[in-house]
């Protein structure tokens, strides 16, 4: 268990912290567990470029943390993104259920693929790319200005700009990873046509 690895738990861990504080501010107004999912939130974010610099820094790349990394990222944001997407009324704008939809269908869509090339191939490669990293940065924006409640007079244009930038990226991104993935199923020799025996 490296270093890197424990702060990548740490992330996983603050996870419910953050949606229990989120909707105890939903169920009471008290701005005290507003503040306290918007810090475990940032904690968590800023999280995710520590265990990397270890990682990197430190030589303690892991198989472990290649699947714990990734996954602690989907779970923040998934979990953020589904909790807003409730009726928060008065005290948080809703996510609308359009965007949830295609953050969750997407990564479906990738965890299901990940599960047949791993299957079929033995062997996932991912090519990382611009549109994936994007959409990531959307939501987190995306969260973090619902958040902080800054969807008020003309920032309502700058939601909007989070929000459908959200949706194209995270739309994008998938389109891009199922690409790269049929690409990799279809140079398998188990995507051949099976010969007559």
């Amino acid at each position: 268990m490296t270093t890197a690895n424990k702060v990548t738990i740490l992330r996983i861990l603050l996870i419910p912290f953050f949606v229990v504080e989120l909707i105890y501010y939903v169920r009471t107004g008290n701005e005290i567990h507003r503040l306290s999912a918007i810090l475990s939130f940032a904690v968590a974010a800023i999280l995710d470029g520590v265990d990397g610099y270890i990682a990197r820094r430190y030589n303690q790349k892991s198989e472990l943390g290649a699947i714990l990394d990734p996954l602690a990222d989907k779970l923040l944001l998934v979990s953020a993104v589904v909790t807003l997407s409730f009726n928060n009324a008065p005290y948080l704008r809703q996510i609308p259920l359009w965007l949830t939809g295609t953050i969750i269908g997407r990564d479906a869509v990738l965890g299901i693929g990940a599960g047949v090339i791993h299957l079929v191939v033995g062997k996932i490669k991912v090519h990382p790319r611009l549109t994936g990293k994007m959409a990531t940065v959307f939501q987190m924006a995306l969260v973090l200005w619902i958040l902080l409640r800054w969807d008020v007079d003309l920032n309502r244009v700058y939601i909007k700009i989070w929000m459908f930038g959200a949706g194209i990226f995270t739309g994008v991104s998938g389109l891009y990873y199922v690409w790269d993935g049929s690409k990799q199923l279809s140079s398998h020799p188990a995507s051949s046509p099976a010969q007559p025996g």
